[in-house]
């Protein structure tokens, strides 16, 4: 079994308090793509998971003063090197869309799952990066079977960019490329 109370078996666990319950009777129908790099187009050092946990020391990188007090979090997050952390139960509402539309429907975090890769608008994504997210998101349509993908970008025009222009939209089976 893959899964365990909304938790996925791969993956390492690391759980965010940046949640709260889904609305009643909301199916997941969606996967949301994300870049996220701390600082900005810097990769390693595990900040992006103390940000998450809200565990960020703010002092560290004069970029990080402007997330002092800021609360998010993601279900998942692909590393460089395709390692995958769950910060956020599958069958609870991680805060990784902000204010969204799709398909007619607001607010995408009442229905939809949060996966950040480890990147920037700037960067190619790793060939690690699209296994993990291909095994990722296998296992959520085997657990969620009409799940769609598409990007931050797409659920938030005009306010959001990522995946960003470097992520290759062939290489994610039903994946909305951009128009």
């Amino acid at each position: 079994m893959d899964w365990t109370g909304g938790w996925y078996a791969g993956a390492r666990r690391l759980p965010s308090p940046n949640f709260d319950e889904r609305p009643p009777g909301t199916a997941v129908d969606l996967v949301v793509v994300h870049n996220i790099s701390l600082p900005p187009h810097r990769f390693g050092g595990g900040f992006v998971a103390e940000f998450f946990l809200n565990r960020l020391d703010c002092a560290a990188h004069p970029f990080f003063t402007t997330l002092q007090g800021v609360r998010v979090s993601s279900h998942f997050y692909v590393e460089r090197d395709g390692g995958l952390t769950q910060f956020v139960s599958c069958d609870a509402r991680a805060w990784h869309a902000g204010q969204s539309r799709w398909r007619g429907r607001e607010r995408c975090n009442d229905f939809s799952v949060g996966i950040e890769l480890e990147g920037s608008d700037l960067l190619p994504f790793r060939d690690a990066q699209y296994a993990a997210l291909g095994a990722l998101l296998a296992a959520l349509r085997a657990r969620y079977p009409a799940v769609a993908v598409t990007g931050h970008a797409h659920i938030a025009p005009g306010r959001k960019t990522d995946p960003g222009p470097f992520f290759d939209w062939a290489r994610v089976p039903g994946g909305r490329a951009p128009a």
